[in-house]
């Protein structure tokens, strides 16, 4: 009975690992790209003002 309940523990903990680095996966790749676009768009802007003279 022992041995059964570890390895539900084992496996458990594994799922739970998996769930932990596939959610701090996603957010780095959710929050990645905002951060670039905060970079980008002014400097998208800029370029585009400055050549239409405005």
């Amino acid at each position: 009975m022992d041995k059964k309940i570890d390895e539900i523990h084992k496996l458990a903990n594994k799922t739970y690992k998996l769930f932990l680095w596939t959610m701090i996966a996603t957010a780095v790749m959710f929050i990645l790209p905002l951060i670039a676009l905060a970079f980008v768009i002014p400097f998208f802007m800029r370029t585009m003002t400055s050549g239409l003279g405005i």
